[in-house]
């Protein structure tokens, strides 16, 4: 398979540059034996009695910082991954990487050491625990493709209601449209819901590099779990429910801890690269935004639902002046039917 075949043109004025004026206001594109055009709040009448929801709680944290060299040129920080309170991988933007050893100024007399390299990230050690001097100086890390500052209503709107375990530098968008009564709603008509953490991280947003797609290799992610989600994934399909996956990320969380081909606790890295072809252990459906052109999500999505159905669901969407990415609307997915 090769990087091309996974291509759709879009307009640069279907991408969502800022987020629906309320979380729930968004479209909904079901994609089943047709295509259906409904607003997200229709999405109670695609779930059933019994179905549950696998929701990411990671939190998104502040990770964009704006510093200077000891030399005084400007260096951008993006934290990629915790470490440890005070360390850290990030990405830097400079003229001139920073050499081993040099230091990082930023506001409020902090400092990070250079202490060496892992591939195309920075191994950083700050002079302070690192989680609350982002949330005091840090900006919302937003998507690239969105070419644009993050202003006071990011910190709201580019995270979940539900986000509760800080580590990850994007957010779970498939998440972002439920509000607290869309929560409510879907659990009294007896959906049930569960959780997994999954630290998205920047290279979420990365090309692929090799054309040939199975050349290519994912960054990995942290990823948790947990025994009470397995339970509730055995009791949902014992009762003849389906698991849901709200995001690409639970997607790989969940098939992540289903390697061994029974759904176990998990605690640890993946760099899961599902591709058409995969056989899915653990979702029965899937509620996701639209993905960039070329993208391993994309790939993602057509491995559940079949690349040629993908496709014409995107173009559909562009036709119909869907929103696109991260702020846009979203799909839900049933999976391709067995050839």
């Amino acid at each position: 398979m090769l990087i091309s075949d996974f291509d759709y043109e879009l307009p640069p004025e279907l991408i969502a540059r800022y987020p629906a004026a309320e979380r729930r206001g968004s479209r909904l594109l079901s994609v089943g034996d047709k295509f259906e055009d409904l607003w997200f709040e229709n999405l109670p009448t695609l779930l059933r009695a019994g179905d549950l929801l696998v929701f990411n709680d990671t939190r998104v944290i502040k990770a964009r910082l704006n510093g200077r060299k000891e030399t005084g040129g400007k260096a951008e920080v993006l934290v990629e991954r915790l470490e440890s309170e005070r360390i850290a991988l990030a990405h830097i933007r400079a003229s001139k990487s920073p050499k081993p050893g040099s230091r990082l100024l930023f506001d409020a007399g902090a400092e990070a050491v250079v202490a060496g390299r892992d591939d195309d990230l920075f191994l950083l050690e700050f002079s302070v625990d690192l989680l609350p001097y982002l949330d005091r100086h840090g900006d919302v890390p937003l998507p690239p493709y969105l070419e644009r500052a993050a202003d006071n209503a990011d910190i709201e709107r580019y995270q979940t209601v539900y986000a509760c375990d800080p580590g990850a530098v994007a957010a779970p968008t498939a998440g972002l449209h439920f509000d607290a009564a869309m929560l409510a709603e879907t659990l009294s008509l007896g959906v049930n819901h569960t959780f997994v953490t999954l630290h998205v991280g920047a290279g979420t947003f990365q090309s692929l590099r090799d054309e040939h797609i199975e050349e290519n290799r994912l960054h990995s992610e942290r990823v948790l779990v947990s025994r009470d989600c397995c339970d509730a994934v055995a009791a949902t399909r014992a009762a003849g429910g389906r698991v849901v996956a709200v995001g690409t990320t639970s997607v790989r969380a969940l098939e992540c801890a289903s390697a061994s081909g029974a759904l176990q606790p998990y605690a640890g890295e993946t760099d899961m690269f599902i591709l058409p072809g995969y056989e899915f252990r653990s979702v029965d459906a899937l509620l996701t935004n639209f993905h960039l052109p070329q993208s391993s999500l994309l790939m993602l999505v057509s491995a559940f639902a079949g690349r040629d159905r993908i496709l014409a669901a995107y173009k559909h969407a562009v036709r119909e002046k869907y929103r696109f990415f991260s702020y846009g609307d979203a799909m839900f997915l049933t999976p391709a039917p067995l050839s």
